[in-house]
């Protein structure tokens, strides 16, 4: 079972595409998410990336956010629910970035990642009027190297990889069901458990050793488990060094007893 719609057609004609900047003034359209899960879901992949400090300035993740380019002196945008591109120019706190340009403002994604909705597929189609499909923006027009389309309702993963031909090319995952993502050094896969309520399938990441990045809410249960366990053990401590002086008590007063039992004797203990 696949989850693209559509398989690309060879093309024909190869479009004149630059890359200029957004005209001054203009407005980006903003398109209303499918559902709350898309926006849970590229919020839990770029958490996890944040909180494990693998982010940098030169880095850019986006949920939804346009990547321009100007096909056939046409402006064309398509926002992928969620994309990773290093390195780009790195941008002001201050600023609001609404929109992304590769080769202007930094370098072509690494990888775009589409989570399936109810629709009928048409934002996947290849077709090459304008505007294209997001299939053929990615592959003809981007040529980003990964394209990943994730189904959540049943935990299936696709990911397309772009060889010398040009091409996406369906890639098996390895045999834990994951795919390594080299340009970050990360492997990408799915996982079942709760999150914000919902339990349902999440897109996760795993560093080269197999490590899951966490979420916060993981992080701060491990830290209460690591506190809990560290308020046991000090708690142990406490009872063994308690333990240790009702023993040394013991032994003192048996030492005066013995002594004082000496000394009814006729015996100085002092001199034994």
């Amino acid at each position: 079972m696949t989850l693209a719609r559509e398989t690309p057609h060879k093309l024909v004609v190869s479009p004149k595409i630059t890359w200029e900047p957004l005209p001054p003034g203009f407005q980006l359209d903003e398109e209303p998410v499918d559902n709350i899960d898309q926006t849970l879901l590229a919020g839990a992949l770029s958490e996890s990336l944040e909180l494990a400090g693998y982010l940098k300035p030169t880095m850019l993740v986006g949920a939804d956010l346009g990547i321009c380019a100007t096909i056939d002196e046409q402006l064309n945008i398509k926002a992928p629910d969620w994309f990773y591109a290093s390195p780009v120019q790195e941008w002001t706190a201050t600023a609001c970035r609404k929109s992304y340009t590769p080769h202007l403002e930094g370098a072509v994604p690494s990888i775009v990642i589409e989570f399936l909705s109810d629709k009928d597929g048409s934002e996947y189609s290849v077709k090459r009027s304008y505007p294209p499909g997001k299939w053929y923006y990615y592959e003809q027009i981007l040529k980003i190297p990964t394209y990943a389309i994730f189904e959540p309702d049943g935990g299936l993963l696709e990911v397309y990889r772009l060889p010398e031909n040009g091409r996406y090319e369906l890639e098996q995952p390895n045999e834990e069901g994951k795919h390594w993502i080299a340009e970050m050094g990360l492997f990408l896969g799915t996982w079942r458990g709760e999150k914000e309520g919902r339990t349902v399938y999440w897109l996760r990441w795993w560093d080269e050793a197999g490590n899951l990045l966490l979420w916060g809410v993981e992080l701060l249960q491990q830290e209460r488990q690591r506190a809990d366990a560290e308020s046991l053990r000090a708690e142990e401590e406490r009872q063994r060094a308690d333990a240790e002086s009702l023993r040394a008590e013991e032994e003192r007063q048996r030492a005066e007893k013995l002594a004082a039992y000496l000394r009814q004797q006729g015996i100085n203990p002092d001199d034994l």
